[in-house]
Parts: C-alpha cells; sequence; structure tokens
C-alpha cells in the first residue's frame, strides 16, 4: 500500500510534468497557430508569407517566434474559434483589406507598431496620412517581393492615384521612371517629410542636387532662378519640351526677362545683308544658342552665361 507521503510526491510530480509540458506548448504554440492559420488559409497569395523576412522566427524584430499570425492580425481568438452551426466565423481583429477592413488607425497602427522609425518618422500628419491612406494601399506584405519596393514596379502601384503624374511621364521628355531606372521614392519619401510635396530633400533644389550636382554651385556668375527653385523652369515628371523645360525658348525666357532690349532685335532702319529686317521671333528663337551656360558659369566672362 502507498504511503501518503509517496502520493504527495508524486501528484507534485505530475503537477510538475503538466506545468512543463504547458510552458513547451506555448513556446511551440506560435508553430501551432500558423499550422491552424494554414489550414483554411492555404492560398498561395497567403502563404507567400512565410518566404518573406516578416516571418524569419531567428529575428526578434518580426515577432514570429513569438506570436505568428497574430503578431499582425491581432489574437483574434473569435476568429480562431469554430464557430456554431449555421453561423459565419468572426472576422480577425485586424483585417488589412476587402470588405471588412478594420478601421485605417487600427491598421497603420498594426505596421507602425515595428516600423515607426527611420524613413517613417514623418508618417503622423503627412499628406498621405491625412487622406486616410495606410500601409496596405501601398505595400503587399504576403508576396516575396513587395512591387513598391522595386524601381522597376514601384510606379505602377504610384500611379493607382497618381493619374496625372502617370499622363506626364509619358511625354517625350521625363525622368526614366517607366524605363525602371529611377523610382518615384527616389524623389519622395511617401511616409512623409518636412519638405514640400513629400520630397526627400528639404527643399526642390536639395532633391535635384542629389542628381544634378554639377548645377548646385556656388559659382561665379549665377542665375537667379537656379538658387531659387528648378520648378521655375522645368516640370519634374513630364514635358514636351526638352530637358523637361515648362515652356519653350524663347518664351520661358521671355517670363522674366524683357526682349524689346536685346541686342539682336532689328533697330530703326536696321536691315540684313539681303535688304530684308530680322524677325524678333526668328532672332529670339533659341536663347540658349548664346546663353548655353544658363545654370550658372564659372568663366571671367561668363556675365551673360554665354559659351
Amino acid at each position: 500500500m502507498l504511503s501518503m507521503r509517496f502520493v504527495v510526491a508524486l501528484f507534485l510530480g505530475l503537477a510538475a510534468c503538466g506545468a512543463a509540458a504547458q510552458e513547451g506548448a506555448r513556446s511551440l504554440g506560435t508553430s501551432t497557430e500558423i499550422k491552424s492559420c494554414l489550414n483554411c488559409h492555404d492560398d498561395p497569395k497567403v502563404t507567400g508569407v512565410l518566404h518573406t523576412a516578416h516571418s524569419v522566427k531567428g529575428d526578434e524584430r518580426t515577432k514570429a517566434g513569438s506570436e505568428g499570425c497574430q503578431s499582425c492580425h491581432g489574437e483574434s481568438q473569435a476568429h480562431m474559434t469554430k464557430p456554431a452551426e449555421g453561423q459565419l466565423r468572426a472576422a480577425p481583429e485586424v483585417v488589412f483589406s476587402g470588405a471588412h477592413a478594420s478601421p485605417v488607425a487600427q491598421r497603420t497602427q498594426a505596421c507602425l507598431g515595428c516600423h515607426e522609425g527611420s524613413a517613417r518618422t514623418h508618417w503622423q500628419g503627412s499628406q498621405h496620412a491625412s487622406a486616410d491612406v495606410t500601409c496596405a494601399n501601398c505595400h503587399s506584405s504576403h508576396v516575396v517581393q513587395d512591387p513598391v519596393l522595386t524601381a522597376t514596379t514601384q510606379a505602377p502601384v504610384c500611379f493607382t492615384c497618381h493619374a496625372e503624374q502617370r499622363a506626364a511621364v509619358l511625354k517625350p521628355s521625363h525622368h526614366p521612371v517607366t524605363e525602371g531606372q529611377m523610382s518615384c521614392s527616389d524623389c519622395h519619401n511617401p511616409h512623409g517629410s518636412v519638405g514640400p510635396h513629400l520630397l526627400v530633400g528639404n527643399t526642390v533644389n536639395e532633391t535635384c542636387y542629389g542628381c544634378h550636382d554639377e548645377k548646385r554651385g556656388p559659382m561665379l556668375w549665377e542665375h537667379p532662378p537656379v538658387q531659387e527653385d528648378c520648378s521655375l523652369c522645368h516640370t519634374p515628371h513630364g514635358s514636351v519640351q526638352a530637358s523637361l523645360l515648362k515652356q519653350r525658348t524663347p518664351y520661358l525666357c521671355q517670363n522674366c526677362h524683357e526682349s524689346s532690349l536685346h541686342n539682336s532685335q532689328p533697330l530703326s532702319g536696321a536691315s540684313l545683308p539681303s535688304g530684308s529686317s530680322p524677325s524678333r521671333m526668328a532672332v529670339l528663337r533659341g536663347c540658349l544658342n548664346c546663353h548655353s551656360q544658363v545654370h550658372g558659369s564659372n568663366h571671367p566672362s561668363g556675365i551673360r552665361f554665354e559659351r
């Protein structure tokens, strides 16, 4: 017959084993939960997340090793519980798209919980945030290669909303965005910026100088509009004029420069050797033919930005 002391020891031992088993189950809970989700969500559009950075269990930042799918979609206990017969299964706590999408703030916070720093510091109050754009409107977290993170596929994602810019880049003179040689995010920070138009620089010029540093200066002879704002003469997304100019010369130049006093204008009674007077529009058709250093010059005789 077993002694009372032995029975008590046996009971305590079984309790300890049970606690250890529960702790082990909790440590393996993520694997079980992921498998539970995949029992229903086996579409490749969903399972692709297993091959992304979001599912690297060895990376503590992903929370995949401790929370699994719940790290983004919330605990969702009601969703994981089998519904009563004839009842619809409850939606996850956080749904990122579709008819049952969660409120904008809830979806955004699910992403900012991990991705709030670095380039996303200025998200709060940005133009996109103010327009109720969420991360899932642009990003695809369940695919191996998010289209918006690749130069060759980013522009079509942006053009989904920015139709005016989509039309502009199809004009003859444009930045090589559609060719995949640069992307919208080379100039714009979609997550927010301290500069205008979500530019990556603090000003238009600072952003342009990131690629066009030969125009930066300082130069011996500087053209004031160049130092003020590149967009005074250039349109960034596309133009029918060469070099992304807003207008062709001389019309663009004559927005600031009075043409009547130009020394190429016909004087009273003056004529060409053929006996005809030069036409104002013919003489001034190409200001850049003479003033080729329009962005500035370091030559001692370059006060008029000539060759």
